[in-house]
């Protein structure tokens, strides 16, 4: 109960006295609750009674009232429409419901937001709500604005959404008191918009536009007594979009700052937020030039006591507008520009001027505040102080110079602040404008107006009165837009209207703006060179006192005019609205709307009006070295904005122009021109409104203050809507709420109508007599104001009076059961009793004896009767069965005998006809065998065919190869002749120079002899001729040593032409090496065309193994093992040969080599004067030591050649053992073909046994076979002689090449040996000659293994020409065979093969493809692959499988570069794919499927022990052998994350919009929850609802996403976190929506959830995902519906929601609590008693404050491990892949 004195008090009448046939009077007389005013006498404490017991019988108000209507109590509305969103939905409009409903949804329900009609009313709650989330901006995004609760993002959603569809400028206008929240308001519209526009530029255009609000209010906003954070301007922001709907820019529009705030401040107020903050940061580094100090210091900021705002930090105010100046783009430089001139304005207010005299003022030049401001300003301290205290007059004929007063003096000074502070205030705004500029075309807008509303003070001024004309203008454009939309409405339902009556402000406008009105007035005024206030307020008088009734003159002042704004005394009709054609009356219940008196001081107005500074201070300032003052005082400035530019709509009033070229404008001038251009802007944009109303004075949170409320609802225009409104028809619904709402008032035949507005229509007929008081359209139905109120009585009358007679026959039936059972046992007992006393008084001791014998005779007597009565029984029946038994037996015995011989009879029939039906399937099963093996071997015989062509092909290009090689050793052998040729010709030579010598020696031999005869002559005279013989010998040793010389020349000349040679052998050995080179290269070639012959060889082996017959091979192999074994011993015999040989060798070289120089052989031919004489001389010792380094020479020479040797051997007995080492691997071979040779023979056998009609066939077949194998193993013969003898050939190429390099080397040391053998020419030789020998050795070696390796080209070249004749023989046989098979398909016709006639194929696992056709196999199996139509028939994850095989075949190769390029080329195709298909949630949920696979194949056969225990033992043979994937396995989780994400994405999409209508608007459960009434802005709806979302929609959307993850055989694990995912955004959304409608928070509306989520859990439970944790997403959305349902009274209650609700947070409870809203009578409201008691539980949690919950949050994914249960080698390609390149190993 409100106390107020603007308040009603809520009470029940049950007797007045008048008779009241209207509406109103019924239900007066109904005993209805109504409103009393607050001068109605009355007893409060029986009102409080009243109110407690809603008037009883035993309490009765009596309240005499006349007849007139017109003074009757306005009633109050059901409690059903009591706290609805919309006032206009309020069945009776006047003040005391509209404050009512206000004071419910503000204070109750903690509700800041309300409708009325368009206009959206925002109460400041002074605290802090969790309502303005990113969350709830997406929750509001794309809704109806009647689908949630009011909230200024539902209004900035509908600018936005009616900007998008209709291609129309919108604007939304925010206005209130000052306080009330208007910039907090417009700042939250600008960030929805910047929040659901973003653009897809990378400029940040919207963090620029929500940037630029903390600048304007550190520059323009201010402290005051009425709020903390006031805009001491207006501003209109226009935020542009391009035509994607995307912000492109803004542009802003200030209006009428409030100057003279820089230089007074009342009490408790401040300046301008920027100049504390400059004082708050005075002492950092980058200010300490400005020489500030604090805010205390300045008078212009300390004025109104008080520095500091309460939970305000200005420093770090500071540092956040530093930060927007940078984000919109502002330098360093230029914000310490504007910080400057903010401190020469403080300086400037700390100027002191000392009065001299009563005419004049000083200002000393000492100042040191002065010299501040000159000096940040650039300016003359002398100059400024002269013209500070002075001023200029200049006439026609002269210039004076006055001096001031120190008043005058101040005034100048703070005239001179105010006019830079002005000038920097609009300097910022057009840097900002020019920071938010965009380049291109603008395609719509959305202005933003935050406007300052209707201002009453104490004292009010020129700035009240300005604010007061703009609202005045903008009441007058609501007014029009309201009878705008109305006519809009009623036209669209073709409702006939007629012209209303409505209060029009345009006397109000005129009195102030019209020609001769109070601005004209005034700028005439400030013309005047001594105009003065007190002229300018006569003026008034005269012109408006007593002749215009909205201008009064106070009784009590002469300084001062009151205005009556929205004044009611003026009564205008509008030209086109919907109205009654009854008196101009207001409707019942209505009230008027009071007058708005504002009195004016007019003391300041003509100086405000001219802010003027005088022309001195501002050449000064023009003046400035300061670049920045310097500008704001150029005479001709840029305009600061070309915001009105494209404006085209004219006002309908023409802008008033001064018409002297000398007149200055005026602030009033210039606002007046502003405010028509902004009304221009308005009238050609679509307007929303938004009224922000300021609950109490003394910012308590949540503290409702009657009085201060209506009289800003009165100044807003809000009850002006509500009265225009109930003017009219103000409660609107539609057919469908009507027909849902009210049914229960309907009949049987009104019911049986199939048409529902042909009900509603008959229903109102028959309950409303008066057709005046209701209108039907074409979607709705329109009632006058009462009319719903009445419904909804006669609808709880109907269901009190129905729930009266449910409750009568459930209490009469409970009373009859409980009669009935107790009829019953008072009847038992009864029996009982009265049994009970019969027997005691019939029973005596007699009576008991002869009760005793008379029961003892009837015994026997009654025994001897039975007796005598069974016993004829018994005779009679005996006979009957004895007659009966025998002549049963005799018929059954002839039925028998007649069954016995019609068994016989039939057991040979049916034996013969078993036989030949047996007969007939076994022929037909025997055709069908043969048809199916037939077509088996025909498809063999066709791939054997392919496969010999691609032998055959292979053999002539090995042979082609081949022949190139004959021709290279042609070529070598050749070159080889030659070189030999060169070597004999030299040997020749060496032949001759050799027998030369030993002529010469023979010779000298002789000559020896001779002197030995000679010696023996002449002993006799040696002592005579003793000089004469040394003479001689003399001679003798000249002649030799000049023979030695000739023979040394010699020497030298056969070196240097053995040296050319032998650079011409090394030439020769170069080409050779090659030459060499080239045949390795061919040899490696041959070898790779050996290796694919190998693979061949091997899919010929398999192919010949499936198709063999007869296993006729044994003994060819036994004949090769033997071959190979005597090529083995063959081999150790030639090893050992060749040790014996070089042991022989190695001895017959060293004794030559002692043999050649016998020693004493040479002392014995000389005498010893001959020994003395050449020791004396030195010769002989020279040529002996020479002799002995020659021998150590030879020595190493021949030990280097036996370590080449012993390598040789080393190298042979390594070969013996690799042909021991292949000799096993053949005989396994063997082995394992005799085991398949074993098991061919058996299955031939069983196969002959069955298939005896086609011996001719299988004899075929059998031939082919082993002529196959035959080819096969000559094949594998000639391959492997091929690959080993080229071996040996490049080995023994190596070998000769080692040999050559030796030789050389001993060379080289021979010819050392020669220079220092001077003496020893025949040894000399001899070695040469040795030399020489070695080497032709050496080369008759090479030329034998030459002319082997030729011999052995030729022999392989003419094999491979048989083996190609015998390939072309088969060929024939093939083509023979396979007419053969074709005639005997046509015989056999179509059948199906049960058996199958041969095993399956042994698979690697593995799909051999080339390097070219990665490219391809990527287009098919990723790119173009889809997967609808295919999905069904394949295994799940196939081409994943298919890529892991390619995968294993990189593998096995070992080839890095071949496995990258695949991985790379795979991931690249997978990102390629699910970025083309990104909004495919089948393609996604296909790629993810076989993205998982492919990566679980990785780890399943990476080798890895914790992958591998899963594995078969022939999977584990699949591993990868070669290469580790761990990095490619981690890009591959990457990627299937982002997958998984997009997927999740793509749901949600989906799904989403069908969560709320689904799970929250549908009825699951049918006529539970019935509609209520719904305000203006409820969106309308055609009369056949059938396309809305149900629950079954929700489900069935589950159950596709469910059925398509399962056929794209998406892993059960992932299907259940995707489950989850979707069942969190479900509960999520659902909870999120309840939140923000307050109209679904109700007990049947928490029935309907509950339902939907059995639903839900149903599904689950049918889909086996029980384990999925999906349910417990649910528990926040299950909690609510069980907190919408239970009771919520008691302490025991409180208690209860306290601990059951544990998955809410205490601020959602408390949400659900203050929203919980009664759907009709027989529900209750949540008392605020009970919320408070809930919250004092909760407050002991410590859980999150916000009030959404996260709809983007996403669960942690994780992906299982799940080894692949399909074997690779089983795996089958499909056709419809298209890759036939791929081919199976």
């Amino acid at each position: 109960m409100e106390r107020g004195p603007s308040c009603r008090s809520q009470v029940c009448a049950t007797a007045l006295h008048f008779q009241a046939p209207s509406i109103t009077g019924r239900l007066l007389k109904s005993d209805s609750p109504f409103w009393l005013p607050e001068s109605q006498p009355r007893d409060w404490a029986k009102m409080k009674n009243l109110e407690r017991s809603r008037l009883s019988p035993r309490h009765t108000l009596e309240l005499d009232y006349s007849v007139n209507p017109e003074s009757l109590p306005p009633l109050r509305n059901p409690d059903i429409l009591v706290g609805e969103n919309d006032l206009t939905a309020l069945s009776y409009l006047h003040e005391p419901a509209v404050l009512h409903n206000l004071r419910i949804r503000f204070a109750e329900s903690k509700l800041i937001y309300t409708y009325s009609g368009i206009i959206l009313v925002a109460m400041n709650p002074y605290k802090q709500l969790p309502i303005y989330g990113d969350a709830i901006i997406h929750a509001y995004s794309g809704q109806n604005m009647g689908d949630m609760d009011p909230h200024i993002f539902a209004v900035a959603e509908e600018a936005y959404k009616q900007m998008a569809r209709n291609n129309r400028n919108q604007s939304i206008i925010v206005s209130g008191e000052s306080g009330a929240g208007k910039t907090v308001s417009a700042r939250y519209a600008m960030r929805y918009f910047a929040t659901v526009s973003k653009s897809g530029s990378n400029a940040h255009v919207e963090d620029k536009v929500l940037a630029s609000n903390p600048i304007t209010e550190a520059v323009g906003n201010a402290k005051t007594t009425r709020n903390d954070n006031s805009s001491r301007f207006g501003k209109y922001t226009e935020i542009s979009f391009d035509e994607q709907n995307q912000i492109i820019g803004a542009n802003m529009r200030t209006y009428l700052l409030e100057k003279s705030r820089v230089v007074f401040q009342s009490e408790n107020e401040r300046n301008y937020h920027i100049f504390y903050q400059l004082c708050a940061s005075a002492q950092q580094s980058e200010f300490k030039h400005l020489k500030l100090g604090s805010a205390e210091e300045f008078n212009y900021t300390r004025m109104g006591g008080n520095t500091v705002i309460e939970g305000v930090n200005d420093r770090a105010e500071m540092v956040e507008t530093q930060k927007t100046f940078t984000l919109l783009g502002f330098k360093e430089d230029f914000q310490m520009d504007i910080f400057k001139i903010l401190a020469a304005i403080l300086h400037l207010g700390n100027v002191q001027i000392t009065a001299v005299g009563n005419e004049r003022s000083s200002v000393s030049e000492d100042d040191s505040h002065l010299k501040v401001f000159c000096e940040l300003l650039g300016l003359e301290s002398g100059s400024v102080a002269q013209w500070l205290c002075n001023r200029k007059i200049v006439t026609s004929s002269e210039t004076v110079v006055k001096p001031m007063t120190r008043p005058q003096a101040v005034n100048a000074r703070d005239a001179l602040a105010k006019k830079i502070y002005a000038h920097l205030f609009d300097f910022i705004v057009e840097r900002i404008n020019q920071a938010l500029q965009f380049s291109g075309k603008q395609h719509t807008f959305i202005g933003v107006l935050d406007i300052y509303g209707f201002e009453t003070f104490d004292v009010n001024s020129f700035e009240q009165f300005c604010i007061n004309y703009a609202n005045e203008k903008l009441q007058q454009q609501f007014n029009m837009h309201v009878f705008k939309l109305e006519q809009e409405e009623y036209m669209k339902e073709d409702i006939p209207w007629t012209l209303i009556d409505f209060y029009d402000n345009q006397p109000v406008i005129d009195l102030i703006e019209a020609k001769m009105g109070i601005l004209e007035l005034l700028d005439e005024e400030c013309l005047l060179p001594h105009g003065t206030d007190e002229n300018w307020l006569q003026k008034l008088y005269n012109n408006f006192v007593n002749k215009n009734p909205l201008f009064e003159k106070p009784r009590m002042s002469n300084t001062s005019f009151v205005i009556q704004h929205f004044a009611d005394k003026v009564l205008r009709r509008s030209p086109a609205m919907p109205s009654t054609p009854e008196p101009t009356q207001p409707p019942e219940g209505v009230g008027r709307l009071g007058m708005f008196l504002v009195e004016y001081k007019c003391e300041g107005f003509l100086e405000k009006n001219r802010d003027t500074v005088y022309d001195m201070l501002v050449e000064i300032l023009r003046a400035s070295k300061f670049h920045l003052c310097a500008n704001f005082f150029q005479e001709n400035p840029a305009p600061l904005s070309p915001f009105g530019s494209m404006i085209t709509v004219k006002s309908a009033k023409q802008v008033i122009k001064p018409n002297s070229k000398h007149f200055r404008t005026t602030v009033g001038s210039k606002f007046r021109s502003s405010l028509y251009l902004l009304m221009e802007t308005l009238n050609a944009t679509t307007p929303h409104y938004v009224r922000c109303i300021k609950p109490n004075d003394e910012k308590l949170p949540f503290e409702f203050d009657s009085k201060r409320i209506v009289q800003q609802l009165r100044a807003c225009g809000v009850l002006e809507t509500i009265r225009i409104s109930a003017q009219s028809y103000p409660s609107r619904w539609t057919y469908i709420e009507f027909y849902s709402r009210y049914g229960i008032l309907m009949t049987k035949q009104e019911l049986s109508f199939s048409d529902k507005k042909e009900v509603c229509k008959a229903v109102l007929h028959r309950l409303i007599q008066d057709s005046n008081q209701y209108q039907f359209g074409k979607t709705k139905i329109f009632f006058r104001a009462g009319q719903v109120a009445y419904l909804e009585k006669l609808r709880l009358d109907k269901l009190r009076q129905s729930c009266v007679v449910i409750q009568k026959h459930i209490r009469g039936w409970l009373q009859r059961k409980k009669f009935l059972r107790e009829r019953r046992a008072a009847l038992i007992i009864q029996r009982y009793f009265r049994g009970q006393q019969t027997v005691r008084k019939a029973i005596t001791a007699v009576a008991l004896k002869e009760a005793w014998a008379a029961i003892i005779i009837q015994k026997h007597c009654r025994g001897y009767l039975v007796r005598n009565l069974y016993q004829l029984i018994c005779v009679a029946t005996i006979t009957i069965q004895a007659y009966t038994r025998g002549f049963l037996a005799r018929r059954r015995y002839r039925k028998m005998l007649e069954e016995h011989k019609a068994v016989i009879l039939q057991k040979y029939a049916r034996a013969w006809l078993a036989r030949r039906r047996f007969q007939s399937i076994r022929r037909f099963v025997l055709n069908i065998q043969l048809t199916y093996r037939v077509q088996r071997l025909q498809k063999k015989l066709e791939d054997q065919n392919k496969e010999n062509h691609g032998l055959v092909e292979k053999l002539t290009s090995l042979a082609a190869l081949r022949a190139g090689d004959v021709e290279k050793i042609q070529k070598l052998e050749a070159e080889l002749e030659r070189a030999a040729a060169h070597r004999r010709s030299y040997e020749e030579k060496g032949k001759r120079y050799r027998d030369a010598v030993e002529e010469k020696l023979a010779k000298l031999q002789k000559h020896n002899s001779e002197l030995e005869t000679q010696k023996d002559q002449i002993q006799l005279k040696l002592q005579e001729k003793t000089e004469e013989l040394k003479e001689k010998m003399d001679n003798l040793t000249k002649q030799l040593f000049d023979d030695v010389q000739k023979e040394e020349r010699q020497r030298m000349l056969l070196e240097k032409s053995f040296e050319l040679k032998t650079q011409d052998y090394e030439k020769q050995i170069q080409s050779l090496k090659e030459v060499i080179k080239a045949l390795k290269d061919d040899k490696t070639q041959l070898q790779q065309l050996v290796e694919e012959e190998h693979v061949t060889s091997d899919g010929l082996k398999a192919e010949v193994a499936r198709l063999s017959k007869q296993a006729k091979t044994i003994s060819e192999f036994e004949k090769e093992i033997q071959l190979l074994q005597a090529q083995k011993i063959d081999v150790e015999k030639h090893v050992q040969s060749q040790k014996r040989e070089m042991r022989e060798k190695m001895s017959e070289i060293t004794k030559q080599l002692l043999e050649s120089y016998d020693i004493e052989d040479v002392r014995s031919r000389l005498s010893m004067e001959d020994l003395e004489h050449l020791n004396e001389d030195g010769e002989l010792w020279f040529a002996y030591e020479g002799l002995k380094k020659a021998t150590r020479v030879l020595e190493s020479h021949f030990q280097s050649q036996k370590e080449c040797y012993e390598k040789e051997i080393e190298a042979l007995n390594f070969k013996v053992v690799h042909l021991s080492q292949e000799i096993n691997h053949l005989q396994k071979l063997f082995r394992e073909e005799n085991d398949i040779n074993e098991s061919i023979r058996l299955e031939v056998t069983r196969l002959t046994s069955e298939n005896m009609m086609i011996p001719d066939f299988k004899q075929q077949i059998s031939e082919l076979e082993k002529q196959k194998q035959d080819l096969e193993i000559r094949l594998n013969e000639q391959t492997e002689k091929m690959k080993g003898k080229l071996e040996e050939l490049s080995n023994q190429l190596n070998r000769s090449q080692e040999e050559e390099g030796t030789q050389r080397k001993a060379m080289e040391a021979q010819n050392e040996i020669h220079t220092k053998e001077k003496e020893k020419l025949i040894d000399k030789i001899q070695e040469m000659q040795e030399a020489s020998d070695h080497l032709k050795k050496q080369f008759e070696t090479e030329s034998e293994v030459k002319s082997n390796f030729w011999q052995e080209a030729s022999r392989l070249t003419l094999e491979n020409r048989d083996l190609e004749e015998e390939l072309d023989m088969k060929d024939r046989v093939i083509k023979k065979l396979q007419d053969q098979v074709k005639t005997l398909s046509k015989t056999a016709g179509k059948a199906n093969d049960v058996h199958s006639s041969s095993g399956p194929k042994e698979y690697l696992g593995m799909l051999q493809y080339k390097r070219e056709d990665e490219a391809k196999l990527i287009q098919n199996l990723i790119l173009d692959l889809k997967p609808r139509g295919v999905v069904v028939n394949m295994i799940p994850g196939l081409p994943a499988h298919i890529l892991f095989m390619c995968v294993r075949y990189a593998d096995s190769l070992n080839d890095a570069n071949m496995l990258k390029s695949l991985m790379n080329s795979t991931i690249n195709g997978i990102k390629q794919v699910v970025k083309e298909h990104l909004e495919d949630f089948e393609m996604l949920s296909f790629w993810l499927s076989n993205t998982c696979h492919f990566l679980n194949c990785l780890k399943q056969y990476s080798g890895e022990e914790e992958f591998m225990k899963h594995n078969s033992p022939h999977q584990n043979k699949n591993c990868l052998n070669n290469f580790d994937l761990s990095e490619y396995r981690q890009i591959l989780s990457d990627v299937a994350i982002r997958i998984y994400h997009q997927f999740i994405i793509i749901m949600e999409k989906n799904i989403q919009p069908i969560i709320v209508p689904g799970m929250l608007e549908y009825e699951s459960l049918q006529g539970i929850s019935g509609l209520k009434p719904t305000g203006f802005r409820k969106r309308s709806s055609s009369v056949d609802d059938t396309d809305a979302y149900t629950m079954t929609s929700v489900l069935q959307q589950l159950s596709y996403f469910y059925t398509t993850m399962c056929q794209n055989g998406l892993d059960p694990e992932l299907v259940r976190q995707a489950v989850k995912q979707l069942f969190f955004l479900i509960g999520a959304v659902t909870l999120n929506s309840l939140f923000l409608r307050k109209d679904m928070c109700s007990c049947r509306k928490g029935m309907q959830i509950r339902c939907n989520i059995s639903y839900l859990e149903e599904w689950l439970k049918d889909k086996n995902l029980q384990n999925s944790l999906a349910k417990e997403t649910l528990e926040p959305l299950s909690q609510a519906a069980w907190l919408l349902q239970v009771k919520k009274t008691t302490d025991s209650d409180a208690k209860e929601i306290y601990e059951r609700c544990t998955s809410l947070s205490a601020v959602q409870i408390i949400k659900i609590l203050n929203s919980y809203t009664p759907i009709d009578d027989f529900e209750k409201r949540v008392t605020p008693s009970f919320v408070r008691k809930v919250q004092a539980l909760l407050n002991s949690r410590e859980d999150s404050s916000q009030l959404m919950l996260d709809t983007k949050y996403l669960f942690q994914v994780t992906f299982p491990f799940t080894p692949s249960p399909h074997a690779l080698e089983m795996i089958q390609i499909p056709s419809s892949f298209k890759l036939g390149f791929l081919n199976r190993l």
